[in-house]
């Protein structure tokens, strides 16, 4: 493929003439006269060979996203995306690989996983297309990241010592590597793009790593309580700048808590959103099935965080149902 640089930088230079239909015209034969279709399709600024070449792996990829990105020839809504707009779905893609994990689907983690790729690529080609670095700059930068980070297993360093240990130099190291991004604060290189629970917990690790941590479980407890009572005393107000900032504040204490107890906090919610959704799914298909939807009954929230057996029992029953606030109680 080599050989067709020089025609690429002459379509590249010549710019303005090429779209002259008669220059087009004259190109064209002279692809066909000289090497055949392939090089016509490289002087529209694709290989298709190669794109339809489904066995080849990652050069695919990376051909169909060049061809995507195209200003000729390409598509309209991949050449107007740029790095603030395709982020929004590089984070949305990376959730649902976690979700396809979560719910242990391996076919559509396949797919996902796919999608996520296709993010990293799609990211590369805006960076080479400005003159950043290109997709071997990225896939060396991590090996080479890989490779540092790990001296037990690729370099001279024995691999008998304990977890103790191998976590005091992998601090060294990522003290190292802030250093060198001019990064020497211990919270500097925490993402602000996480998701708010994930991000509290890092902060409070790494916090914790130079001994800025709580001692016990107790003394997060009491934080837990004050917090909360701020909270109470704060939304007696019509502050809602600072009712918020309470809430956060009682928010941040309890990822805390769940750190320590070795919980983390992001999945622990998903889990208690998974619970929810299936509790309330099980709701209206028990309505369904009286030909009624949770809008046309009187059903208090508390009614999806119940016990799935106090919910068989309340659906024996015809009318409006309802839960007392005790878990085990329910009424007509």
């Amino acid at each position: 493929m080599q050989i067709l640089s020089p025609l690429r930088h002459i379509i590249a230079v010549s710019g303005n003439a090429i779209n002259n239909g008669h220059a087009l015209d004259s190109l064209r034969a002279c692809c066909q006269c000289t090497f055949d279709r392939r090089l016509w399709d490289c002087a529209m600024g694709y290989d298709k060979n190669l794109i339809k070449n489904s066995t080849i792996g990652m050069p695919r990829l990376l051909e169909i996203m060049r061809a995507l990105r195209d200003r000729d020839h390409g598509c309209p809504w991949d050449i107007e995306q740029n790095f603030a707009t395709i982020a929004p779905y590089t984070i949305e893609e990376a959730y649902e690989v976690a979700d396809a994990i979560e719910r242990e689907a391996w076919d559509e983690l396949r797919s996902e996983l796919g999608d996520l790729l296709l993010q990293s690529v799609y990211h590369t080609q805006m960076a080479t297309e400005a003159g950043l670095f290109t997709f071997d700059d990225v896939v060396n930068d991590i090996s080479d990241k890989m490779v540092h980070r790990h001296p037990h297993v690729f370099g001279d360093e024995s691999r008998d010592k304990s977890a103790e240990q191998q976590t005091i130099d992998w601090e060294k190291i990522k003290a190292a590597e802030r250093a060198a991004k001019d990064r020497s604060g211990v919270l500097d290189d925490v993402a602000i793009g996480l998701p708010a629970l994930m991000r509290a917990q890092k902060l409070q690790k790494r916090a914790a790593r130079v001994g800025f941590d709580w001692p016990d479980i107790a003394m997060v407890m009491d934080k837990i309580i004050e917090e909360s009572s701020e909270l109470a005393a704060a939304q007696n107000s019509d502050d809602k700048d600072h009712i918020a900032e309470e809430f956060g504040d009682l928010l941040f204490v309890v990822v805390n808590l769940g750190r320590h107890l070795g919980i983390d906090a992001e999945e622990a919610l998903r889990a208690a959103n998974s619970k929810f959704t299936r509790r309330f799914r099980f709701i209206e298909d028990s309505l369904a099935a009286m030909g009624r939807s949770p809008s046309q009954s009187n059903l208090d929230g508390k009614s999806a965080l119940g016990d799935s057996d106090v919910l068989h029992q309340v659906f024996r029953h015809n009318g409006t149902m309802h839960f007392d606030r005790s878990p085990r109680c329910c009424r007509r």
